[in-house]
């Protein structure tokens, strides 16, 4: 992640490779900037990160010293389910989770501008985190900086820290492998950081924000736009309480799932839709005059817009012997349909299509001058009901504020409230609302982005943390992972130096190559 791996006598950047030394030592003083380069070297942070190294040495020895087992941990953990995802494991999905958390992103990611933003953002903080491990524990050993530059390589942003490289190598292997290793456990502890936060966020906002009531609409597009505006609040979806926008997800492909499969049941006509047989309504008999009968077409709607095919489903009686049979709602036994329009129907009581019986279990739900019809439904044009409130309108804070008996209640709720019925596609109509869970407690609607930024904030930084640190673990060119093990091999090691040198040499580039392929098949799955 880093790029510049530069290496001088006397002056060195980490991440390092630990091989001999140039003879004349180089210190650049200078910002570099370039068509492809630019970078900002600080040198105020020199004195400071020394002083506080140097004052608590013995408490960050005893942190990296930490730091240094899951370095080494992660080393050989992350090589060998690297190994085992690309030659051995037959599981697709499994191999992609880790490549995606290797990396960082999966290839199929499409990144708007906005989600580019936060990767820039997330990367400098998670670099920065990355360097600073570097620069604590150099001065924890006594090695004095020389700078801290913050850099900008084609697009993508990194750090880096320069140092006295012979004052590390005259130091203890351990001393050595406290500073490499120092990095991915900080990358490690602020990730762990994220995570924690992430699963706070509730309890921190509490003061300022309703969690987990209804989730609250930020931008609507079509084909929701015409109903929803930003800043309603969903209450519910064809009944069921929504509480969570997984709960809003979960729900819309559970609905898309039933109908799909209703329409390739057997019992149902083929081509010509399915009647959902607990979802009907009480119409009355004279709207029933209004109507116009139509011939179902194959799949698809004949009603003129706003107007809904509906099937009449006829009720039973419990006392009678005769029970009624699934397929007594079969549509394929009613081809024919009432073309009604939908504004008429939405408020109108609800019946249950199997024909739902009143306590005294003798008649119907719908009254004798009412007829219980259920809508026709296709896969790509669901009927569904939306319950909503308006919360931040000013006439409805003012009702809340004012609300002191039930006539203002009722009020509140045909003025700040209603139910859609929206006819259409279930994934395109999920997706098109962008929500959060995060109501604001004082009406202050403005406030609303802020928790979905912090946690999109915290899952980026999350994500690209653990990806420096898996990827930093390994033996790759460039990458601290390379110093680990050539420090680790001769610190472990009676081999001699020779040995040592081909050993490391053949790791190296066999991690690299493997790092390479996993990147390469992580592609080629996703776009072919």
């Amino acid at each position: 992640m880093r790029v510049n791996r530069a290496r001088r006598h006397g002056a060195a950047r980490l991440p390092l490779r630990a091989s001999p030394p140039l003879i004349h030592r180089v210190t650049a003083t200078v910002n570099a900037i370039s068509c492809w380069y630019s970078d900002l070297k600080i040198y105020a942070l020199n004195e400071p990160l020394f002083r506080f190294g140097r004052k608590h040495n013995m408490i960050l020895k005893l942190w990296f010293s930490i730091g240094t087992g899951f370095g080494l941990t992660a080393l050989i953990g992350v090589s060998w389910i690297l190994i085992w995802q690309l030659f051995l494991s037959s599981d697709t999905r499994l191999s992609n989770l880790f490549s995606s958390l290797l990396f960082g992103f999966s290839p199929s990611l499409r990144i708007s501008m906005s989600d580019a933003g936060y990767l820039f953002i997330s990367t400098l903080v998670s670099v920065s985190v990355h360097e600073f491990g570097h620069a604590i524990a150099l001065a924890s050993e006594g090695i004095q900086l020389e700078y801290i530059a913050v850099f900008i390589a084609v697009l993508f942003p990194g750090a880096l820290v320069a140092f006295d490289y012979d004052l590390l190598q005259a130091l203890p292997r351990l001393t050595s492998l406290r500073v490499y290793c120092a990095g991915i456990w900080h990358n490690a502890v602020f990730c762990a950081l994220c995570g924690l936060l992430l699963f706070l966020q509730p309890v921190i906002l509490f003061p300022f924000y309703i969690h987990a009531e209804s989730p609250l609409v930020l931008e609507v597009a079509s084909p929701l736009s015409e109903f929803l505006s930003p800043g309603d609040a969903i209450a519910s979806l064809d009944g069921a309480a929504i509480h969570s926008v997984q709960n809003w997800m979960e729900m819309t492909a559970l609905l898309d799932k039933k109908i799909l499969q209703n329409s390739s049941d057997s019992r149902y006509f083929e081509g010509f839709g399915a009647v959902d047989s607990r979802k009907g309504y009480c119409v009355p008999n004279a709207l029933l005059e209004d109507g116009k009968n139509v011939q179902l077409a194959k799949n698809r709607s004949v009603c003129p817009e706003d107007f809904t095919a509906f099937v009449k489903i006829y009720c039973f009686d419990p006392s009678k012997s005769v029970d009624m049979d699934d397929e007594d709602v079969d549509l394929g036994r009613k081809e024919n349909a009432l073309c009604l329009n939908t504004k008429d129907i939405v408020n109108l009581e609800k019946c249950d299509g199997r024909g739902k019986v009143k306590k005294n279990g003798s008649s119907c739900m719908c009254s004798e001058d009412e007829s219980c019809l259920s809508p026709v439904q296709f896969p790509d044009l669901m009927w569904i009901e939306i319950t909503y409130s308006r919360l931040y309108l000013r006439e409805c804070l003012q009702l809340r504020s004012s609300l002191l008996d039930s006539n203002t209640s009722d009020a509140v709720e045909q003025t700040c409230g209603g139910t859609f019925i929206f006819v259409g596609d279930m994934i395109s109509m999920a997706h098109s609302v962008q929500l959060t869970e995060y109501q604001p407690r004082w009406g202050v609607f403005l406030s609303k982005y802020l928790p979905n930024k912090l946690e999109k904030s915290l899952i980026c930084t999350f994500h690209i943390s653990l990806a420096l640190a898996l990827l930093n673990s390994l033996p790759v060119y460039f990458l601290d992972g390379e110093s680990i093990l050539e420090v680790a091999l001769s610190h472990f090691t009676s081999l001699s130096s020779r040995k040592t040198r081909k050993i490391h040499q053949v790791c190296v580039v066999g991690g690299s190559l493997v790092s390479v392929l996993a990147f390469l098949r992580m592609t080629f799955i996703n776009f072919f």
